[in-house]
């Protein structure tokens, strides 16, 4: 029996949360840039029943993230893709999170397109990040929307000089992620199908651990601790914010982005995490 085939990029909580929610019945293909992390992970949800093929490929890399697709259509037409991977402020330098956050999403986001199947689906994971920067000017929205893949990390706005820091960069390719998911679902939606991204506060994660106990650990212990959630969040949750977006019952919600936070950006503009309150 022929399965439908799910791409999923990055083998962490997020990703692995959102493969166990909908990726049922489906053939898997998990994509990580250390093949030990996707084999453990495929490791953990073959053992419960899932049909999980782990690949190597680098987000970076054009190339790589056209091997996989390659991998995944020997197994049938591309339906659905979850994109979590990515690096954050306290894991890379600007050069790399540019390279892997923005230019790597908008290039994915880009080659699925062109493949996905009819009724097909997407949804790639941006940040909170995103929000808190001041806001770009329209043009500037509009170039980090649609400039063409090999271009993006010309623009001026992305030059070194003009990024303060590691944070800075983070915030700028999170948000390209969502101008990138606006312009490219219209081009998904040609084919009949849909896109949407998820933008998450603190979720409890490897990742956010690192975070904890980097540099600004005491920034997004502070955060959560004043949102009005009053807590971090859990990969289950945005897993089921997920789960609405690639069913029928998201059948009319395609080029949206959508903040699952806690309330801590809320907070952030008009309560008590607003600068210099």
């Amino acid at each position: 029996m022929n399965k439908e085939v799910m791409i999923v990029t990055g083998a962490g909580q997020i990703s692995m949360a959102i493969a166990r929610r909908i990726g049922y019945g489906k053939k898997i293909i998990l994509g990580d840039k250390r093949l030990d992390h996707a084999d453990a992970i495929a490791r953990i949800m073959n053992e419960a029943g899932f049909d999980v093929v782990p690949f190597g490929m680098d987000l970076s890399s054009r190339e790589s993230i056209l091997a996989m697709i390659t991998e995944a259509q020997k197994y049938g037409g591309i339906r659905y893709l979850v994109n979590g991977a990515g690096v954050s402020p306290s894991q890379a330098p600007i050069e790399v999170i540019l390279k892997v956050d923005l230019y790597g999403t908008a290039v994915l986001l880009e080659e699925v397109g062109k493949v996905i199947a009819e009724g097909g689906c997407g949804v790639t994971i941006s940040s909170q990040s995103g929000w808190r920067m001041p806001q770009l000017t329209a043009e500037e929205d509009r170039l980090l929307a649609t400039t063409p893949t090999e271009d993006l990390l010309k623009l001026p706005l992305l030059q070194k000089g003009n990024i303060r820091d590691a944070l800075h960069a983070y915030q700028l390719a999170k948000r390209c992620n969502e101008k990138r998911v606006m312009a490219e679902c219209v081009k998904w939606g040609q084919r009949g199908a849909r896109l949407n991204d998820i933008a998450p506060g603190i979720i409890v994660t490897p990742l956010a651990i690192d975070e904890f106990n980097g540099p600004r650990g005491d920034f997004y212990k502070n955060m959560f601790a004043k949102c009005p959630a009053g807590r971090p969040g859990t990969a289950d949750e945005v897993a089921n914010v997920a789960a609405l977006l690639m069913s029928d019952a998201g059948a009319f919600i395609t080029g949206s982005t959508f903040l699952i936070d806690g309330g801590a950006t809320a907070s952030y503009f008009y309560g008590p995490l607003q600068p210099g309150g």
